[in-house]
């Protein structure tokens, strides 16, 4: 949940926009006003004191709460977690002035199809676009449940989500059945997670004529490699990445006559996370194993939570800056492989890492991983959605590991079974001894 605080101006007259008329309360000041829907809130006072109490009377109804920001004129200001922008707008009406506050994501009400939704981004994007009032269906192979309830959500919380959330069967590489599917449904806005050809979008724009808004996840390992870094939108691709068929999907939507926006994530990570980054290395810190490092180690790269990822997700919805837009999401900060470790331990409880260092060069480890990331610097700049989005991360390295650690591998939940197979090739040949943990 987020909240604003505004001093009241009695100059003013306030007009608060849907959805935030959900659930007004006074709170004993006539000149205190909250407004209350379940992830914004307002607050209007002539006093920050009454800013605070009210503060205080959200925190203890609503549990999502995490940050407050006494908005200027107000007194204190402090960080928002979830914060959605506020737009201010003042026009003279009747010889007086009137303000309006909307924020961004008080966009009408969207019918939304998403490309999945089922195993990762989705499942925190799809939360919160159900919480902003937007119909949302999930378009799946129906081989996995639909929803699942969050290890830090409540029974009533996940209730009111399986409830709102809606769900079409289908393949979409059978593109004749999804045409069909599809055609005549009237969703105003696509979110595709798991496209990976520009052949598996054809057929989503063929179905929905009158599409409003195509917003598609890319990855940022469409880049080409380069010396000069970071990465930013604007640098050439790679011909040859594993990534190409998301390059060539951008290019395609920007021929189209459509509204569309492309989000290029680095490394993601947070709980539920199905590809083995912060799971490889929790995995060896729980064994007390030590941890294989390629190189110096030194090597700069950038993690991204989930969270962070879902809300630059809803910040693009219905954003006219966006519109046929390329934007990095990541961290905030760079971090080295060896950092990574460090942070992992931290945020799990455990004691510093030993890392050994090994040239890849010198072995062949066949199927076997030895390394979850890519032994190159790999990082790009978020500036562009931080100024165009008024997005920006909301969790440290720490922070964000420790929240996926608690949330999920250290619950004893995890998607890969570890495979040492790599590790003890390394190990013997450094002439390492193993001492597992008990």
């Amino acid at each position: 949940m987020s909240v604003r605080f505004w001093k009241f101006d009695p100059a003013i007259s306030y007009h608060i926009l849907p959805p935030f008329v959900a659930d007004i309360q006074k709170l004993g000041h006539r000149s205190s006003v909250l407004s209350i829907s379940p992830c914004r809130c307002l607050c209007f006072s002539r006093l920050p004191s009454h800013c605070q109490r009210a503060a205080a009377a959200v925190q203890a109804s609503y549990n999502g709460l995490h940050k407050i920001d006494m908005h200027r004129p107000c007194e204190q200001s402090s960080s928002l977690l979830w914060v959605q922008p506020i737009n201010v707008t003042r026009a003279q009406k009747r010889g007086g002035v009137q303000c309006a506050l909307a924020a961004a994501t008080a966009v009408e009400s969207k019918k939304i199809l998403m490309m999945g939704g089922t195993r990762f981004i989705g499942v925190y994007l799809a939360r919160l676009l159900t919480e902003a009032g937007h119909e949302v269906t999930l378009f799946t192979r129906g081989k996995a449940p639909i929803t699942t309830q969050l290890a830090d959500e409540s029974d009533d919380e996940y209730k009111k989500f399986s409830s709102a959330v809606k769900h079409l069967q289908g393949d979409r590489q059978d593109f004749d059945g999804l045409k069909s599917k599809l055609s005549g449904s009237g969703f105003d806005v696509v979110y595709d997670i798991n496209g990976r050809e520009g052949a598996e979008v054809e057929p989503i724009l063929e179905a929905l004529p009158n599409l409003q808004q195509y917003i598609f996840c890319s990855s940022a390992g469409v880049y080409l490699k380069s010396d000069l870094l970071p990465h930013f939108e604007t640098d050439a691709g790679d011909p040859k990445s594993r990534h190409k068929g998301k390059l060539d999907t951008e290019s395609m939507l920007d021929k189209k006559d459509v509204n569309w926006t492309s989000i290029r994530p680095v490394y993601i990570y947070g709980p539920l996370n199905y590809n083995p980054v912060e799971e490889w290395f929790f995995h060896r810190l729980k064994a007390g194993r030590p941890i294989p490092v390629p190189g110096s180690g030194l090597q700069i790269t950038q993690l991204g939570h989930v969270k962070d990822l879902a809300v630059a997700f809803l910040k693009v919805l219905g954003n006219e800056k966006a519109s046929k837009q390329v934007y990095n999401i990541s961290g905030e900060k760079y971090v080295t492989f060896d950092g990574i470790a460090r942070a992992c331990a931290k945020a799990g409880g455990f004691p510093e890492p030993e890392l050994v260092h090994f040239n890849a060069k010198e072995y062949d480890f066949g199927k076997s991983k030895a390394f979850p990331l890519r032994d190159q610097h790999f990082f790009t700049s978020i500036e562009k959605a931080k100024k165009e989005l008024d997005w920006e991360p909301k969790f440290g390295l720490v922070d964000g590991l420790t929240d996926s650690y608690k949330l999920d591998f250290g619950r004893g939940t995890f998607r890969k079974k570890p495979d040492f197979t790599a590790d003890d090739m390394i190990l013997e040949k450094l002439g390492k001894k193993v001492t597992v943990a008990a």
